[in-house]
């Protein structure tokens, strides 16, 4: 079998094997709020999260996977080294996923992907076929690993305030409640949850779409970046099979180590998380949705209780995202030099 063939062919597998694992790793992302208030049982919530994250990626658009498909420049290398090198990327992507899935980490796996490509592509053929993006930014144009980097930093802190301001907002409309209400809130998170999973699904799976569709490019089976229909097809697939398999270690920390999650606050988690990853696809940003979620729910209780809120445990989870993508990105390192081991030198 042709070796740019089969190295297509294992890296699509890995691209989807990454879906899957980004579903599994951020499910707990989707239902923390809805278990730890009570909402739904499990059944239920992989049900209705499971069908909208599955019409996420065939709705929202292609925004986000022309973005992540293009900070990297691989055009003029060899086909087969730019296919090896974009799977070891992901192969760190998946790694550090699952690592942090066993140790019950919210870790982005949004950061594991950029991390994974960055290293693997500056060990592989070096620093300048990075998309940095800094000269552009001097021109007041975001792109590249700015654009990437400006997304990943700017959401949780929106994703904060949007969550506080939403809490208070809600706070104020309930003060007369009687503790019936909750009833009402719970059956709302039927909503909002559904939401919140459409815009993960529009977001988290447009990074493989990317991905994918560049390995089709650099492999000559494809004329332009287009995502082709059947690859959001395959990855919408693939990241709803991960979501209803459950990365279920992570619920505790979300929806009980950080703050004391009741009806009025999942419900507001949910509507902030949503809003936020949903205005974020439409620009073509990728965002990590285990970053909004924690933080609308820091938001939340630093709008109610500040004393309550976990602090400790938000400075563990803080220190995860910032050495994900220097972790990541080491993994892939590792994974390239065993590749190029096994290749015996550079394609």
């Amino acid at each position: 079998m042709d070796t740019l063939f089969l190295l297509a062919l294992m890296t699509v597998v890995v691209v989807l094997i990454f879906d899957y694992t980004n579903g599994f790793h951020d499910a707990a992302n989707i239902v923390a709020t809805v278990i730890a208030s009570r909402a739904m049982t499990p059944v239920q919530a992989v049900i209705i999260v499971g069908v909208f994250e599955f019409l996420g990626p065939l709705l929202g658009g292609t925004a986000v996977a022309n973005t992540i498909g293009k900070f990297v420049m691989l055009d003029g290398v060899a086909p087969v080294l730019s296919l090896s090198i974009l799977l070891c990327g992901l192969i760190g992507a998946i790694v550090w996923n699952l690592v942090t899935w066993y140790f019950g980490i919210p870790s982005s796996s949004s950061h594991a992907l950029v991390g994974g490509l960055i290293g693997a592509v500056v060990v592989g053929v070096g620093i300048e076929h990075v998309v940095w993006g800094f000269g552009e930014l001097a021109q007041g144009h975001l792109t590249g690993i700015v654009k990437v980097l400006a997304a990943l930093v700017l959401s949780p802190l929106i994703g904060f305030w949007a969550g506080f301001l939403i809490h208070r907002l809600m706070s104020a409309l309930l003060r007369a409640a009687t503790p019936a209400a909750n009833s009402r809130l719970r059956f709302a998170q039927f909503f909002t949850a559904a939401g919140l999973a459409f815009s993960h699904g529009a977001n988290d799976a447009q990074k493989s779409m990317g991905i994918l569709t560049l390995v089709l490019l650099l492999g000559g089976f494809i004329p332009s970046f287009e995502v082709p229909f059947w690859v959001m097809l395959a990855c919408a697939t693939a990241i709803t099979l991960g979501i209803m398999s459950g990365g279920w270690r992570i619920v505790r920390t979300l929806g009980f180590a950080i703050y004391r999650v009741r009806p009025v606050h999942a419900l507001g988690s949910q509507l902030t998380s949503a809003l936020v990853i949903m205005a974020a696809s439409l620009g073509g940003a990728p965002v990590s949705t285990t970053h909004i979620v924690a933080t609308s729910i820091m938001g939340i209780g630093a709008s109610e209780r500040p004393r309550a809120v976990r602090w400790a445990k938000a400075k563990d989870i803080a220190t995860t995202w910032i050495i994900t993508i220097p972790g990541a990105a080491l993994v892939a390192i590792q994974a390239y030099a065993l590749v190029h081991l096994f290749l015996g030198g550079h394609p």
